[in-house]
């Protein structure tokens, strides 16, 4: 069953590194209440989510960046079935799963369907990251919790959104700024407003840090901005952009119980040795055109990225005499991109609410993997021999549909299928008489039906029954 939730949107001060302070509020301060926000986790016009047969959650962002700080991790804090583990290393991705789904994962994100402003942040191969999340210019968060995702696809846990604020007229331009022990420093700056037809969020951060453990410096720019563009009426055009820098992220790697007792602290030997440590460099942009009618909703989605990452891993030399290991340094260079259309309908069936939703969706990933020993002669930490040079080629082409009907006051359904088809190919360009070929491909294909029905027992409770299926690679 689901309850509505209430949300407090309190105004923040608007200072670089300053809080206001502990006197109580004047009796007669002004009240003011904010513009209703429409949730988009199921995508049905006009119905409040609390009507439909899933688990959602929406999160304010703005309060949390005011109360807790700016951690994907403590902002999620606190949804029921979701956990984001913050791992305290910048050289590893904060650790996401909902309902146990995407806990497996060693690295990136599983099983949990990412978007940004409408655009995705999981690939075609299923991996998705959050490193890019900026949530200085964030409004919001929306999760849908369980494979009741056909509008998504490709996910088994649900669906995770970060949506930016849409700039209006005499909206303030912030400045952050927040310096801790270890020489940490966060400083961010958002640009909000609106000039003429264009509406525009765009949000800047540095941070940087010693690290709290020995060999755990980190260093983090990213730049997130979205512009919409009122065309006409009914007519919107929104340009998404973020790019995103963190060079050379050192890695202390973990410590065992003896050595965590000795010195919480301290880094692993061959984290020295290795000198263990992580680059990311990431751009996308994507664009979102919707039109929409009394009746009618037409919505079109294109993006495109290129994502690079550099590991040095702390792989013994040893190891890597086997002829078919892959190296101690990981390099990554990713092209990807997609589109999406779908058209709802909005209409009656037998003198009830009716919207029909049907779209399809493509998306292509490139990516040339390379690895290579990480050591010359006695040199460790460096970039040796090649050991790994393959192209790998991934591609997705879904169709979905979904429909919602409220057949009487009381009681309404919601029922939606996808197809999904994902092709993987990898050519081996690294054969040697003691490595031979390994390249190859593999094609998937799913159909996901999800169905669900919403009896409405009073104004403040709602009970549901829902069922589904989930695909992911």
């Amino acid at each position: 069953m689901s309850l509505p939730s209430s949300r407090l949107l309190l105004g923040g001060l608007l200072a670089a590194g300053i809080a206001p302070d502990g006197r109580a509020a004047a009796p007669d301060a002004a009240v003011s209440t904010l513009p209703t926000v429409q949730v988009d986790a199921a995508r049905v016009r006009g119905v409040d989510d609390f009507d439909l047969p899933a688990s959602f959650s929406t999160v304010a962002v703005e309060r949390d960046l005011n109360g807790r700080g700016a951690q994907l991790s403590e902002v999620l804090d606190g949804i029921p079935g979701l956990v984001a583990r913050d791992r305290q290393n910048y050289a590893q991705d904060t650790q996401l799963s909902i309902r146990g789904y995407g806990a497996r994962s060693s690295f990136g994100v599983r099983g949990v369907r990412l978007l940004v402003d409408g655009i995705p942040a999981t690939m075609p191969d299923g991996q998705g990251q959050l490193s890019h999340f900026n949530l200085l210019g964030a409004e919001r968060v929306e999760v849908l919790r369980g494979p009741f995702s056909a509008l998504y696809g490709n996910s088994s846990g649900g669906v995770l959104q970060l949506w930016s604020a849409d700039g209006q007229r005499g909206d303030p331009w912030r400045v952050r700024a927040s310096y801790g022990s270890d020489d940490t420093s966060n400083v961010g700056a958002q640009l909000l407003g609106q000039q003429g037809i264009v509406h525009y969020n765009v949000a800047a951060n540095h941070f940087e840090t010693d690290g709290w453990r020995d060999h755990s410096a980190a260093r983090r720019e990213s730049v997130n901005a979205k512009f919409g563009l009122d065309l006409a009426e009914g007519r919107r055009l929104d340009l998404v952009f973020n790019h995103l820098d963190a060079p050379d992220a050192q890695d202390p790697l973990g410590l065992s119980r003896a050595q965590y007792r000795a010195d919480p602290r301290q880094a692993t030997a061959v984290a020295y040795q290795y000198d263990t440590r992580k680059s990311v460099r990431q751009s996308q942009a994507g664009a979102v055109f919707t039109q929409q009618s009394d009746r009618q909703t037409l919505r079109l989605m294109a993006y495109a990225g290129r994502r690079e990452v550099e590991q040095f891993l702390a792989v013994p030399v040893a190891t890597q005499a086997n002829p078919l290991h892959s190296g101690g340094v990981i390099d990554l260079d990713s092209d990807y991109g997609g589109a999406d259309a779908r058209w709802a309908w909005h209409g009656d069936l037998l003198g009830r609410p009716l919207e029909l939703t049907v779209g399809a969706n493509a998306d292509r990933q490139r990516q040339h993997r390379t690895g290579y020993e990480n050591f010359v002669g006695d040199a460790l930490g460096v970039k040796g021999a090649l050991r790994r040079d393959q192209r790998d080629r991934v591609e997705n082409v879904d169709q979905f549909a979904q429909a919602w009907w409220q057949w009487s006051e009381r009681w309404s359904a919601l029922v939606g299928v996808r197809r999904s088809e994902v092709r993987f190919r990898s050519d081996d360009r690294y054969v040697t008489a003691r490595n031979p070929d390994d390249s190859g491909r593999r094609d998937y294909a799913a159909t996901t039906p999800v169905a669900g029905l919403v009896l409405r027992a009073s104004d403040d409770l709602r009970v549901y029954v829902s069922a589904g299926r989930g695909f992911e690679t």
